[in-house]
Parts: structure tokens; C-alpha cells; sequence
């Protein structure tokens, strides 16, 4: 399929710099069926049955950008994929001034050895010493914001907890899970008191979620890896859901992922901990999900594809369309989506 056939224009200040506040007076168009209705995320309750399930991905984002020096030269380092207990793939910004077996050092005396390229454009790091590597991203690390909002302000203090899901428990993501920024504990109890549940799994989202499609068509993409885990009692808890007759609605593209990777051809969801390179485009059957509640998404990307799979293509176009002409607020910190296929 043509990469080219999910591009669109975005004017630049369509792209949210900040969080909505509080987080659940975000807007929220809601796609059911065939109708449009332009919300607010504190109206989710109202567009759900009770019984439903909602899924969230409980993931914590650590501080992975790091700024520092081999040398004279300036290095840039967004921290990818965990590798071991030290050791990290990594993607860099002036790579070309670093070579394996350089060390890298960054602020506050956390130093790093530099390791074999990989062919995603990135290098292997070992964090040098003895503390554990949490320690020292506290110290000398950043949070990780997207690259088109890192290239408009600088990261700063209230990012520590603007880029935080209430949900956010197992350390490891270099990027949030961003559709569960909007919720709030009172939005919870709303959705509890109309009988809305909710369950958490585990992604640990990669930087690779930003990478461009580079390819023309969507067959020679290589998807970046993630890693996830659904344990047996979660799974026996969502199956029971839509044996119930509710509905999964998983918030966040990541959820989403996860859940359709860990089910079978019998829509039976199964325990999970692995890698997940799942890539989902237009003609998959959805297996575990029966609707998405998500941010707008980056022209030509992944994710793009991920909600016209779900929602249809022209449908999405036409969705997105709409959403530049209202003025809705894209991408992470921008506003929400909710997609209920008929």
C-alpha cells in the first residue's frame, strides 16, 4: 500500500506545545459508526456503555534525553530500546563525531561508553560505573519530548509531570502513552460510577514511534520493536469483558498494539511478555479491540495507518480534515479522539 495515500497538510500551529488544563478539558471527536460529534474528553462517560472495558497502558516515562560531550564536540543522546542493565540502544544527534569505544560524558559525572552501530540509525551506550542507570537519568537526564515540540520550546520543569500518565507505574518508556494523558482520578470516577471499567497492561514505548515511514510503500517498512506484557489475570479479566458482552476500548495506540499482539485468531487474549513488532494497516481484522480512544496522529506515520485500519481511510481523511477546520490541538500534548467502528 502507498505511504503516500496517508499524508496531509497540518499547519504548524495546529501542534499542541502544552497540556490542556486540567488534562479532561481536552476536546474530543467522537467517530461512531457513521456520525461525528465534537466533544470534550470529560464527556467520555456519556459515549460508552456500561460494561465496557477500558485499557490502559501503565508504562513510566523516564527521563531518556541526555545532552553531553565526547571531547570538544556536542552529542545528543534519546535513549530507544533497553538492552541489559547498562546498556541501552540508542539513537544520536552528531553521531558522526562519536565511534565505538568513545565516551560520552554527561552532566552531573554520568559518563557512558559508546558501542557497535544498528541499523536503525542508532548505537549501542554502556552507562559507565557502578549506580543503578535510574539513578543517573535522574541526574543528568531530560524527559523525552517529541521532536516537533523539542524543536519549538526547551524541556522545563512542569514537563516532569505534564509528559506523566496517572497510570504511569513500570519504569521504561522514552515516550508516553498519550491518550491517557487526558484523564484525571475525578474522569475515573465518573466512568466507575457508569459502570466503565478499566484494566492497565504494559508497553514500554520506544522512540522508534516517531520515526518517519521513509519506504513508498508500506510492505518494505521495517517496524520498530517494543516490549510488552499482559500477565494471565488481566487477560482472564478482559476476556471476561467481551464474553460479558462489553466492549475493550483500548486508549492509546500502544494499548492497542499490545492487546491485538497478545490475541489469537480466536479473539482469545492471551498472558504476553515479549517483543511486539506488530504493524497494522488498512485490511487487518481487529481480533481483540472494539474501539480506540486516541490523539491525532503525524502525516505518513505508523499511527496514522493504525486508525484507518480501524476506522477506514477515506473515513480518517475526511476525520482529520474536520479537526484542522475546528482548530482541534494535534499530536502528544494535543486533544483526543474516540473511535467506535460500526
Amino acid at each position: 500500500m502507498r505511504v503516500d495515500l496517508f499524508d496531509f497538510e497540518l499547519p504548524p500551529e495546529r501542534i499542541a506545545l502544552r497540556p490542556a488544563s486540567p488534562r479532561d478539558a481536552a476536546r474530543m471527536l467522537v467517530l461512531a459508526g457513521g456520525e461525528t460529534h465534537d466533544l470534550h474528553v470529560f464527556d467520555l462517560p456519556g459515549q460508552l456503555r456500561a460494561g465496557d472495558c477500558l485499557v490502559f497502558n501503565d508504562t513510566r516515562v523516564i527521563p531518556a534525553q541526555l545532552e553531553g560531550r565526547r571531547g570538544e564536540a556536542k552529542v545528543g543522546v534519546t535513549l530507544h530500546k533497553r538492552l541489559g542493565p547498562r546498556d541501552w540502544q540508542v539513537f544520536v544527534r552528531n553521531a558522526k563525531r562519536v565511534r565505538p569505544g568513545d565516551v560520552i560524558d554527561f552532566a552531573a559525572d554520568v559518563q557512558a561508553q559508546a558501542g557497535a552501530r544498528d541499523e536503525d540509525g542508532g548505537m549501542a551506550l554502556s552507562f559507565l560505573g557502578d549506580e543503578p542507570v535510574e539513578l543517573l537519568l535522574e541526574r543528568a537526564g531530560q524527559m523525552p519530548l517529541p521532536p516537533y515540540i523539542a524543536s519549538k520550546r526547551a524541556t522545563d520543569a512542569r514537563d516532569r509531570d505534564d509528559y506523566q500518565t496517572m497510570f504511569a507505574r513500570e519504569a521504561g518508556a522514552v515516550a508516553a502513552p498519550t491518550a491517557a494523558l487526558h484523564f484525571t482520578p475525578g474522569l475515573l470516577d465518573a466512568l466507575d460510577a457508569a459502570g466503565i471499567g478499566h484494566e492497565t497492561l504494559t508497553l514500554h514505548v520506544g522512540a522508534g514511534t516517531f520515526l518517519p515511514v521513509k519506504a513508498d510503500d508500506t510492505d518494505d517498512h521495517r517496524m520498530h520493536a517494543e516490549w510488552g506484557r499482559i500477565d494471565a489475570a488481566t487477560a482472564a479479566r478482559l476476556n471476561a469483558v467481551r464474553a460479558a458482552g462489553g466492549r475493550l476500548i483500548a486508549v492509546g495506540t500502544t494499548s492497542l498494539r499490545l492487546l491485538e499482539s497478545a490475541t489469537g485468531e480466536d479473539g482469545i487474549i492471551r498472558p504476553f511478555a515479549d517483543e511486539t513488532r506488530i504493524f497494522i494497516t488498512p485490511g487487518y481484522r481487529f481480533r481483540a479491540v472494539d474501539g480506540l480512544m486516541t490523539n491525532f496522529h503525524l502525516p505518513r506515520s505508523t499511527l496514522f495507518m493504525l486508525v484507518s485500519a480501524l476506522m477506514g481511510a477515506e473515513r480518517m481523511r475526511a476525520a482529520y480534515a474536520h479537526a484542522i477546520a475546528q482548530g482541534y490541538r494535534f499530536y502528544s500534548y494535543g486533544d483526543a479522539s474516540l473511535l467506535l467502528p460500526a
